[in-house]
């Protein structure tokens, strides 16, 4: 398997598109997490069915979010996308999260080109409250189990916030490289 980091780019994301790489599909209670030491996937673990994914998660490649690790996204598709698949998505909004006292940003993304919605998502306001509260839950009680109380969503940024967070994460990338 290729390198994401090296043969991918982060995107337009000035103009509000970026790529973006499947970890986990939809309903997954796979753990999948992108090994960039060793540019493979790994299943960290799996997780209990009540905690399967909420929505497609990935990453943007050549960048780094103050956990160490690939920013993440939230794919909002009506379909699971298999483990590997790119894409190029369009920023919606993002969630400010913090998990085991680091910042771990959820940008969120829908395919660039949606037909089957006819690209109606523009924002993160277009999921609706009732979509939030249960992304919110999910981040706040997926791991009860193992370690309650280590993660906290801090609410939502829309589109130029979520561009500030990516322009951070590249500038965080290029230091380290």
């Amino acid at each position: 398997m290729a390198d994401f980091n090296v043969i991918l780019d982060t995107g337009d994301y000035k103009n509000g598109i970026v790529n973006t790489v499947i970890e986990i599909p939809q309903g997954s209670i796979l753990k999948i997490e992108w090994r960039r030491d060793i540019a493979a996937f790994e299943i960290d673990r799996v997780e209990p069915a009540i905690f399967a994914k909420p929505t497609n998660y990935g990453f943007i490649p050549k960048t780094l979010d103050e956990d160490g690790d690939e920013l993440d996204t939230l794919v909002i598709c009506s379909e699971p996308i298999p483990c590997g698949v790119f894409l190029k998505g369009r920023i919606i909004g993002v969630l400010n999260f913090i998990d085991d006292g680091e910042a771990d940003h959820k940008v969120v993304i829908v395919p660039a080109d949606d037909r089957n919605s006819g690209d109606l998502i523009t924002s993160i306001d277009d999921l609706g409250a009732r979509w939030k509260q249960q992304i919110e839950h999910h981040f706040t009680h997926y791991k009860d189990l193992k370690k309650p109380g280590s993660t906290k969503v801090e609410g939502w940024g829309d589109i130029e916030a979520a561009k500030v967070i990516i322009e951070e994460s590249i500038a965080r990338y290029k230091a380290q490289a």
